[in-house]
């Protein structure tokens, strides 16, 4: 049996967030997800997590005005700068959940424990930190079947360039859940889901249903 690197689940955050191989962070994601769904790992704790997550030398990040414009899809070259970048936005997506477990974690209402002022105005609960153990989860998946796509296409995550925009905006709001909450999952996240019916017709079209 694997022993766990960690025994608490901001443990796990901190782990996952010093991972600089995205395979180790779905490793890590994945044993985390499950010892908490599996009531193995259950206390919360407290770790203050890294500015920044680790990160490989590839793929270069460059600021969003930096980056190449994508080419169409009717090309394996178009289709994998989009995978590419879906790849990069879903690994980011990873350390965002765990970042919010860590980061937040001492706002969480822990009975017979004295709570800080900004805990006061926004108790969180363990179903706060259960739902977004589930989001590094699925995450941590669908980068796994976007590197598996890329490599079948010829590709490797980290072969291009790719934008920094998203962990930036996660420093900016680093110091307010509110701020974290509205700006990330509800509108940047929410920007990807607007765009992805269009995506998932391109592809459809340049018979590439996979």
């Amino acid at each position: 049996m694997t022993m766990r690197p960690f025994d608490t689940l901001c443990g796990a955050a901190l782990a996952v967030l010093n991972a600089a191989d995205p395979v180790e962070k779905i490793r890590l994601t994945t044993m985390a997800a499950t010892a908490w769904r599996d009531g193995q790992l259950v206390v919360i704790g407290e770790q203050a997590p890294p500015d920044r997550p680790a990160r490989l030398d590839k793929p270069e990040l460059r600021s969003p005005s930096a980056m190449p414009k994508r080419s169409k899809a009717n090309s394996v070259a178009g289709r994998s700068a989009l995978l590419h970048a879906l790849a990069h936005i879903e690994l980011n997506a990873i350390d965002l959940a765990w970042d919010v477990i860590a980061r937040f974690a001492p706002m969480r209402d822990v009975p017979g424990q004295e709570r800080g002022a900004a805990a006061d105005t926004l108790p969180l609960t363990r179903a706060f930190f259960n739902d977004w153990v589930l989001v590094a989860a699925d995450e941590a998946r669908h980068h796994r079947l976007l590197r598996q796509r890329l490599e079948a296409l010829g590709c490797a995550y980290g072969d291009l360039p790719a934008h920094d925009g998203l962990w930036q905006s996660s420093m900016d709001t680093a110091h307010d859940i509110a701020a974290r909450l509205a700006i990330v999952p509800m509108v940047l996240e929410a920007r990807g889901l607007d765009v992805t019916p269009s995506m998932i017709d391109s592809l459809h079209r340049h018979h590439d249903p996979e």
